[in-house]
């Protein structure tokens, strides 16, 4: 017979495999349940031991993929950038798409605004299904498909209408990476494995350099195309290709993840539980879309945290045109492009020490900001000078100092506002 246990109703005897058993998130909320028999026999020593052969099995499984898919979701995003030194604004007679300035800066912008309309009720919607293995993926998909068909614009009109479809099927993603491994980490291990996360798109910056760079020298008029419309066609179906294998290598969530032992979701579920007081994704029946909607607007902490990531994204918008702004330098397109991975490169190595020395200390504040000042300095270099060896020493600071501090600013979100997953 059921009796009254902690706030809900137990049978006398749990057995150990009963631990998955559905149980309502508004009833977890008062007391925390007390741990399997698994975890409870283990000391402290085989504990850790545990953990870490864990926590080394989920990284394995989910990292690479989703660092991966983000360097493509950002090379799609901003290659438009790169477009721009590969013809994209030269006259139609030249086989681009006669530009103005103003109308460039528009269908750069106009993705931003699909993005933002789509990020709220996409995570919402991977919430209540609960599949990622699923939803990310097929967005995957398809943005690789809007990103190849950029290559057949014929007019501004019809780069504006590819780019905000574009931004709104994108916006699924890196909201969703940030939910995915929240229902994963523990708040401990968030930091670094976002800035892992997000040394994907800092790896695009890169990458789009070097590879822009090759298309701009050597396809340039291959097959009557020019460079710019080569670019969006091969990162496109790269794209495409990638997702195919995301959908086999990429789990759910711990509770319903095939390629973990029962006893390894015993200890991941645990895990959440212990170090918040709720569990993971349960189901979709305690997902509510406007539950959630009310948790997170009732909460003042997501007020300050969203005029934080407002300011860092406003800060960082100078990504966005990064290879204009090394252009001006004076040098050749191809040159230009080459020029842009350096400072790229930098940031990646400067963001992983900064999430790695946050995530060991548990200091989050001094990490967010010091790096901030070293992007004050850049654009004041930048500001007040001709000569091209400060200007480019700007340059090389300018994405280190926005996103070294942005990745910590991330993770402290995850930390902050973590669970119920419908919030």
């Amino acid at each position: 017979m059921a009796q009254q246990v902690n706030g809900y109703e137990e049978s006398s005897k749990i057995p150990t495999d009963n631990y998955n058993e559905n149980v309502p998130t508004s009833q977890t909320k008062t007391k925390k349940r007390d741990p399997p028999e698994l975890v409870s026999k283990l000391t402290t020593e085989e504990r850790a031991h545990a953990e870490t052969l864990l926590t080394r099995k989920i990284d394995i499984r989910l990292l690479p993929m989703l660092i991966l898919m983000y360097i493509m979701n950002y090379l799609d995003r901003n290659n438009i950038a790169a477009a721009r030194l590969a013809g994209l604004e030269d006259p139609r007679s030249e086989g681009g798409l006669n530009l103005s300035s103003t109308e460039y800066l528009t269908a750069l912008s106009i993705l931003f605004v699909g993005y933002i309309l789509m990020q709220i009720p996409s995570n919402l919607f991977l919430n209540k299904i609960g599949k990622p293995s699923l939803y990310l993926p097929t967005c995957m998909v398809v943005w690789g498909v809007i990103s190849a068909a950029t290559a057949e614009a014929k007019s501004f009109g019809g780069l504006i209408a590819i780019r905000f479809f574009l931004g709104f099927v994108e916006a699924a993603y890196f909201p969703g990476c940030l939910f995915f491994l929240s229902s994963w980490y523990t708040r401990k291990e968030l930091g670094f494995r976002t800035a892992l996360l997000y040394s994907g798109s800092l790896l695009s910056g890169a990458f789009s350099g070097l590879i822009s760079a090759g298309i701009t020298n050597g396809l340039d008029g291959a097959k009557g195309l020019r460079a710019w419309r080569w670019l969006f066609i091969i990162e496109g179906v790269i794209t495409v290709f990638i997702a195919v294998f995301a959908y086999w290598i990429l789990p759910d969530f711990p509770r319903t993840t095939s390629w973990l032992t029962e006893d390894e979701k015993q200890l991941a579920i645990w895990r959440l539980d212990e170090d918040i007081g709720e569990d993971d994704w349960v189901g979709s029946e305690q997902q509510t879309f406007f539950h959630g909607l009310k948790l997170a607007f009732q909460d003042v902490k997501m007020w300050v945290l969203m005029v934080l990531v407002f300011c860092f994204v406003a800060s960082g918008t100078v990504t966005n045109l990064f290879p204009t702004v090394v252009e001006t330098l004076g040098y050749s397109s191809v040159i230009s492009l080459l020029l842009t991975v350096p400072p790229y490169t930098l940031a990646v190595i400067t963001t992983f020490l900064n999430s790695w020395h946050a995530d060991r200390t548990g200091e989050r504040y001094f990490h967010i900001t010091l790096p901030l000042y070293f992007s004050v300095i850049a654009f004041i270099i930048a500001a007040t000078t001709t000569a091209v060896g400060p200007r480019y020493f700007a340059m090389m600071l300018m994405p280190a100092g926005v996103y070294t501090g942005y990745v910590v600013a991330l993770a402290w979100i995850s930390n902050t506002l973590p669970r119920p997953p419908a919030k």
